[in-house]
């Protein structure tokens, strides 16, 4: 069997491919794999955005209560938008509290914007966190679509309530 290589020659030449291969596989993940890393946004900027959209879920809030306050005037669709925008907002609330963002120091000098007032307590409770934001969803969305005027004015002051209360167990005020 002239011509033909040894067994053990292409078994060489097969292993030296595969780990070529491998390496060049490896080799083109890295930058991937530090991608990643980079595409996780910093801590800060993630408790930055989530006052934002507590911010924009209060200012929602507060034109409800104010057409609901004596003097004011209920403007039915806006008052569904808004609500319809708390909504869609407290659903997506939790998401922006990732473990790393668990940040709380007793005593710190904090700058309002960046640093967390989140009580530590969140995470170590997260889904009684996450199951109250989901409800106050479901009442801002039933509040949305409420027939009655006395069924809107008692769910909007059930969503408050919903509010308050988180803020009584996860909102630190140091």
């Amino acid at each position: 069997m002239r011509g033909h290589k040894p067994l053990r020659a292409i078994a060489a030449r097969a292993f030296r491919v595969r780990a070529m291969l491998a390496a060049l596989w490896l080799s083109a993940l890295g930058p991937i794999a530090l991608a990643q890393n980079e595409a996780i946004p910093p801590p800060k900027d993630t408790i930055f955005a989530r006052k934002i959209v507590m911010a924009t879920i209060d200012m929602n809030m507060d034109e409800v209560e104010t057409m609901l306050a004596p003097g004011g005037k209920l403007n039915d669709a806006d008052a569904r938008e808004h609500l319809d925008a708390i909504s869609v907002l407290l659903m997506a609330f939790p998401h922006l509290f990732p473990p790393g963002t668990n940040q709380w120091k007793p005593g710190a000098d904090r700058d309002p914007a960046l640093d967390t007032f989140a009580s530590p307590e969140l995470w170590t409770t997260f889904p009684d966190f996450y199951k109250r934001a989901g409800s106050a969803s479901n009442i801002a969305f039933e509040a949305s679509r409420a027939k009655r005027v006395n069924d809107f004015k008692s769910l909007v002051a059930e969503l408050r309530g919903a509010c308050n209360s988180c803020h009584a167990s996860y909102l630190k005020t140091e």
